[in-house]
């Protein structure tokens, strides 16, 4: 089946899930695992079986494929976060070398899914090199923005331009503040979504000056998300395909943003699945193929 897309609006064609089921396994798994790492409180299964289930209905009228990653020993909560693992270029899959200690084995997991359905590896990142896809984003199918912090180091960036000499003309490498320090999660991401082409949605008192204005000048049109929601992940919002989007619900402000500018939103509840792992609806989907 098809693999592709460098794009973060592209129409979702084929996508990559991780179901609580084989990422949360039960209540004695989360008990042992999630203070260790960082989450909020202990995820409620249950509600976040609901939860998941109803962030899957929301995405399979607009999805063709939708594959789901089988659990495995190796990997632990953290790992229905699908987007981090791996970036998806139109040669392959490049997995990734995670930054958070606990997320070590889950590039490798993903590789071996990957081959059985066939998506080529193109390549991987190694040894010293650091690097997240919270901290990758697709500003057009030539433009690549990565952002350097606490899970993708400078090695990790230079293994990543090796492997996209020929796919992209332009990097840009974002600086990201100390802001909650190493133990939080702040990735580009975090204050970054793509709606469509030309269209993003920012937490700009977080971005670096220099980074916000080389994406007006490259045209972008940039909506400003309320300092209020930014902690409720309001600038974390998945586009399925240009100008439909997925986000969380509780923010009313940003989801006014949206349609305001002709965008059409759904919403899902996301207490268990998003807001104790801080990982929004991006952070939940790996897509594999967008158009």
């Amino acid at each position: 089946m098809p693999f592709g897309g460098q794009s973060e609006v592209g129409k979702i064609k084929r996508l990559l899930l991780k179901h609580p089921r084989q990422a949360f396994v039960d209540t004695k798994n989360i008990s042992r695992q999630w203070e260790r790492l960082n989450y909020l409180q202990a995820p409620d299964f249950e509600k976040a079986l609901r939860e998941y289930d109803h962030f899957v209905d929301l995405l399979k009228p607009h999805v063709e494929a939708i594959e789901f990653l089988p659990q495995h020993d190796d990997t632990g909560l953290d790992s229905i976060y699908v987007h981090d693992p791996a970036l998806i270029t139109s040669r392959g899959a490049i997995l990734c070398n995670m930054g958070k200690a606990e997320r070590r084995g889950e590039p490798a997991v993903m590789g071996d899914f990957f081959s059985k359905i066939g998506v080529p590896i193109h390549g991987v990142i190694s040894g010293t090199g650091t690097l997240e896809g919270g901290d990758i984003v697709w500003i057009d199918e030539r433009k690549l923005a990565i952002g350097r912090g606490y899970r993708t180091n400078d090695e990790g960036i230079r293994q990543l331009r090796q492997l996209l000499k020929d796919l992209v003309d332009e990097i840009v490498v974002v600086p990201l503040p100390h802001w909650r320090g190493p133990g939080d999660v702040l990735h580009l991401m975090s204050l970054i979504s793509p709606i469509d082409h030309q269209l993003a949605l920012v937490y700009s008192r977080l971005l670096p000056v220099p980074f916000r204005e080389w994406l007006l000048a490259r045209g972008l049109k940039l909506l400003e998300v309320p300092d209020e929601e930014y902690d409720r992940m309001g600038c974390n919002v998945l586009a399925v395909e240009p100008r439909k989007c997925l986000m969380l619900q509780g923010n009313p402000r940003t989801k006014a943003l949206l349609i305001n500018e002709g965008i059409e939103v759904w919403e899902y509840a996301g207490a268990e699945i998003s807001h104790n792992g801080a990982g929004g609806p991006t952070c939940l989907t790996r897509p594999i193929w967008r158009e």
